[in-house]
């Protein structure tokens, strides 16, 4: 296979524009800008800006195999308390509700803390994407109450309920040490009633395959968490695997690359294309630059000519309503109900 051959010179997927590449030779379906038109979308523009997501770095204790980031212990990619005070700054001036913090471990950049309570000192919603083996790790195991008195949003990866598809995915052991985490959330609070302290479980096939339903997913994740292990949560989302970084180089080595590609294009929903997260979300990488969404900004997919490209820069009346950046990819937040950072978009396929 050509993109195979491609991607074997060298170590190639460590350069975006290779990706971009590979997910260019999917052109032989249909291209995802005329499936936007034939649904009425194209171009496809922001609605408004409601989510700040901020990537604080690309520094992170597991090196998972769906990783959309290509985080690992040995990347060095973290943001400055400056940037973090940039994006502080558009916070409070702009009255942008949500913070989502993302990484890596977000929690391992040094000012992550001081970035939270500075946050939420603005009133902001605050939203940590965590691993949960973060929880357990030297230095961190006070984090959990941290996350409480702050009342920050716990969004958690917890790929399966099932110990051996978890670690196949994310690494030997890492599902026992999740599960332990949850018991510390819950035991500070998370996921219990009346709280308020909110717990989110996160979703992502082992393989070349789309979610399945979500709430038929968390009516099963509820279940078996709780009569096993005691955990309880207030919701589940689903978020299809992106075909980037290392799933993409998964799906080459094993030869379904344009099988998983045919099938994401084949299950495209117009009816998800409304609910995108990029219409409402701006992504911010480590340095500052600024992206339509998380998956754009790890292919190195910049905003559109004409707007701004730095956090520093920010204007949001450009911002708020401007042209989004697609490609190939995009097929995997509209395929079956559609998929981001909130999960599933519509409760239906079409």
């Amino acid at each position: 296979m050509a993109t195979l051959t491609l991607l074997r010179q060298g170590n190639p997927l460590a350069d975006p524009r290779n990706q971009l590449r590979v997910l260019a030779m999917a052109s032989q379906y249909k291209p995802f800008g005329t499936a936007l038109a034939e649904s009425g979308y194209f171009p496809l523009r922001a609605a408004s800006i409601q989510v700040l997501q901020v990537n604080v770095g690309k520094l992170c204790n597991q090196t998972c195999r769906h990783c959309h980031v290509d985080a690992g212990p040995d990347r060095r990619e973290v943001m400055s308390r400056q940037t973090m005070q940039d994006c502080l700054d558009v916070l409070a001036q702009t009255g942008i509700p949500t913070l989502d913090i993302t990484g890596g471990a977000p929690e391992m950049n040094p000012h992550f803390r001081w970035f939270v309570g500075a946050a939420r000192r603005l009133g902001c919603h605050v939203i940590d994407r965590c691993n949960l083996t973060i929880l357990l790790a030297p230095g961190y195991q006070d984090l959990s109450m941290f996350l409480a008195e702050q009342r920050v949003e716990v969004v958690a990866s917890l790929p399966c309920y099932v110990p051996e598809n978890t670690d196949a995915q994310r690494g030997d052991g890492v599902f026992d040490r999740s599960i332990a985490a949850l018991q510390q959330l819950n035991a500070v609070g998370y996921g219990q009633p009346d709280s308020g302290l909110l717990l989110t479980l996160v979703h992502n096939p082992a393989g070349p395959s789309l979610p399945p339903p979500q709430a038929e997913l968390e009516t099963a994740y509820r279940r078996e968490l709780r009569v096993r292990y005691g955990v309880v949560f207030n919701r589940l989302y689903t978020i299809t695997n992106m075909p980037i970084s290392r799933f993409l180089d998964d799906l080459l080595q094993s030869g379904k690359y344009d099988l998983y590609m045919r099938k994401l294009i084949d299950s495209y929903n117009p009816a998800a294309v409304a609910g995108l997260m990029c219409r409402t979300t701006l992504s911010v990488g480590w340095d500052g630059r600024l992206y339509d969404c998380d998956f754009n900004q790890m292919l190195e997919l910049p905003l559109a000519r004409g707007l701004p490209q730095h956090i520093r820069a920010f204007d949001v009346r450009l911002l708020e309503q401007r042209t989004i950046a697609t490609g190939q990819h995009c097929y995997g937040c509209t395929a079956g109900c559609g998929s981001g950072c909130q999960g599933a978009i519509v409760s239906h396929r079409k």
